[in-house]
């Protein structure tokens, strides 16, 4: 299996969530840092994104963040970062991520985090990014898109194969023998 250079995270900037999202997305920082793996994400400061990156920079990992330039003048970018790149757009933004990155970990969020994952889902199964996409589950967070996920493929919209798009582990530690 090959080692994982680099990966994308997609998280919540919410911090009105339960504490474990916040632990996970902690956690994450700390594996990818021992790892030696550059994360590239949303460049937020604050719920998952801050905790990610905060985790990161204590442990000396190196990570990059992905802003549109409206997002960083309204100062949403966390503010310890080193590595900030700055597009004109969030599709810039989206299409940094997959073309910088040789794997995709999402943890929980909003619509953001759902649209960044089920486009990322998308590119794979169009071959326009070849990467592993790793869904982490916790608390059970992505049940039901992983149930909808499964009605596409039972509705005959997606060919049953295309399950194999994505992988789920139910706690951030899972990733580890994966990366």
């Amino acid at each position: 299996m090959k080692m994982i250079k680099s990966v994308c995270v997609y998280s919540a900037s919410s911090s009105q969530v339960d504490e474990e999202y916040l632990q996970s997305a902690t956690r994450l920082g700390e594996i990818l840092s021992e790892k030696k793996i550059e994360c590239f994400f949303g460049s937020g400061g604050t719920g998952l994104m801050g905790h990610l990156a905060d985790s990161m920079l204590k442990h000396g990992g190196k990570i990059t963040g992905i802003i549109p330039k409206f997002m960083y003048q309204n100062g949403w970018s966390h503010p310890q970062l080193k590595n900030i790149v700055i597009t004109h757009n969030i599709h810039e933004r989206k299409q940094h991520f997959l073309q910088n990155s040789e794997a995709v970990i999402a943890l929980a969020g909003g619509c953001g985090t759902l649209e960044e994952l089920l486009e990322a889902i998308t590119w794979r199964q169009l071959k326009l990014f070849q990467g592993e996409i790793y869904i982490v589950n916790t608390k059970h967070y992505y049940d039901p898109l992983l149930e909808m996920l499964d009605k596409c493929v039972s509705s005959g919209f997606m060919e049953p194969d295309q399950r194999n798009l994505w992988k789920v582990v139910e706690q951030v530690d899972d990733l580890i023998p994966l990366l």
